[in-house]
């Protein structure tokens, strides 16, 4: 029997499975299909943490899931923050580009570790990074679900709009946020609705903003941390390319 045909991998692979369903479910106007999102994403992140438990637990770790189950990670945060990108005017492009590249740059130096005979040395930050990549997505599809698709169409118009008057994506966030105080301060607590509608022009474009630079520093100190394998195989490339 194949070592690779195992629950745990199963886990992993439905994982990624999973994702075009999670965008289909956005895409629909209907809540319960928004709901039905933010459920499989947290039933995929769950499995994140099973599968990798199983295959310890029940001595069933293999190499293909080790190469697919951070592949499967990346598939997954990738697929949402760029799906977002197209049903939300407060995630900017370079937001991902950022994120998508940072990944890049790790897998290309796990690639040069494996190749030299090295192992990878991670960092606190990097459980960080993962943590406020998914409580970012969950924050965003939460505001999904709780602003009706009217009033989100609404605060995209606000931001088209301001992109249009030349403003940038910070400063129309900074803007509704400092509108929403105000609001507060004059009128007092806002009902629900209008609380969540509020909180819905901004808040998720912060959680995002959060997030990439959390990213970013931690592609960093990833990078500060295993230098050495950097600076190791630019010696290999170096004595190649002389023919020894």
């Amino acid at each position: 029997m194949n070592p690779n045909i195992n629950l745990p991998n199963a886990l992993t692979v439905l994982r990624v499975a999973s994702l075009p369903f999670f965008i289909w479910f956005l895409y629909q106007k209907e809540q319960a299909y928004h709901i039905a999102a933010l459920v499989l994403f947290s039933l995929a992140s769950i499995t994140d943490f099973v599968d990798g438990y199983l295959a310890r637990k029940w001595k069933q770790e293999t190499e293909f899931g080790k190469f697919l189950d951070p592949l499967a990670d990346k598939i997954i945060v990738v697929g949402c923050f760029t799906t977002f990108i197209f049903l939300h005017e407060q995630i900017e492009l370079w937001m991902v580009v950022l994120i998508i590249g940072r990944d890049m740059l790790i897998t290309t130096l796990r690639y040069l570790a494996i190749r030299l005979g090295k192992s990878i040395r991670t960092t606190m930050l990097g459980k960080v990074k993962t943590a406020f990549q998914m409580g970012a997505i969950i924050l965003i599809l939460i505001f999904f679900i709780l602003v009706s698709s009217n009033k989100r169409i609404l605060i995209n118009e606000v931001y088209q709009s301001g992109k249009l008057a030349g403003m940038t994506v910070f400063g129309i966030a900074s803007e509704n946020a400092v509108a929403f105080v105000k609001v507060w301060q004059e009128n007092g607590a806002p009902g629900w609705n209008e609380l969540v509608f509020g909180l819905g022009g901004f808040v998720p474009y912060f959680g995002m903003l959060l997030t990439t630079l959390i990213t970013v520093l931690s592609g960093i100190r990833y990078l500060i941390s295993n230098r050495e394998v950097i600076r190791y195989s630019s010696i290999r490339r170096a004595f190649g390319k002389n023919g020894n």
